[in-house]
């Protein structure tokens, strides 16, 4: 996975090469095609893959936050760390190149963006009603905002620690509404969480 992720990331899904996947991860070819059917049958488990080890990392560690503006925050300071990795950003090469086309690869990831903004537009409906949030555009258009710009930090900052992380939190404070925070102390603790939980579930 971690290295179709990777080839995604630098050619794309039309000039993806199976048998460079299939060498740099240790497999003939054939051993590869005995996997997956075709490209698209490789990407769309590159996707789940992707999905699967970001809410390990991630979405599960800001879900079982009890206060909705925790939940923001951690979530968006654990896709900066998360962005650290080199094959973060599959996602975002996979989104571009399919917008605009109806193709299985370019439909899954739509629909994992859209469930993301859902859970995300109630975190923030959910602050707004507790008044920690202050009132503002609807939650949803808040929601598309808050991961445009948890998206954008971690694509231009990824690697660049412990910026990407401040800058994050700062960045999401001020979408928000919220106060500035101290985020040193944070910062560090999301940055142990995450490597911890990358440790632990690291598939290859």
């Amino acid at each position: 996975m971690e290295a179709a992720a990777r080839g995604l990331s630098k050619y794309g899904y039309a000039n993806l090469v199976l048998a460079r996947v299939a060498g740099e991860a240790g497999y003939t070819r054939g051993a590869l095609y005995h996997l997956f059917a075709n490209k698209e049958d490789l990407a769309l488990a590159v996707v789940r893959w992707v999905e699967e080890t970001w809410d390990a990392e991630v979405g599960r560690p800001a879900a079982a936050e009890a206060d909705p503006v925790d939940a923001l925050m951690t979530m968006a300071r654990g896709h900066a760390v998360y962005c650290r990795r080199d094959v973060a950003d599959v996602m975002m090469t996979l989104r571009v190149e399919f917008a605009g086309q109806d193709h299985p690869v370019g439909r899954a990831i739509t629909e994992i963006i859209d469930r993301l903004e859902t859970d995300c537009a109630g975190l923030i409906a959910a602050g707004r009603s507790s008044g920690a949030i202050p009132p503002g555009p609807p939650p949803a258009e808040m929601a598309s905002a808050y991961l445009g710009i948890v998206e954008a930090v971690g694509i231009q900052l990824a690697g660049h620690a412990p910026y990407d992380v401040e800058i994050a939190d700062r960045a999401v404070r001020g979408l928000l509404g919220l106060p500035p925070g101290s985020t040193r102390s944070r910062s560090v603790g999301a940055s142990t969480a995450v490597h911890t939980a990358t440790q632990v579930q690291h598939p290859s």
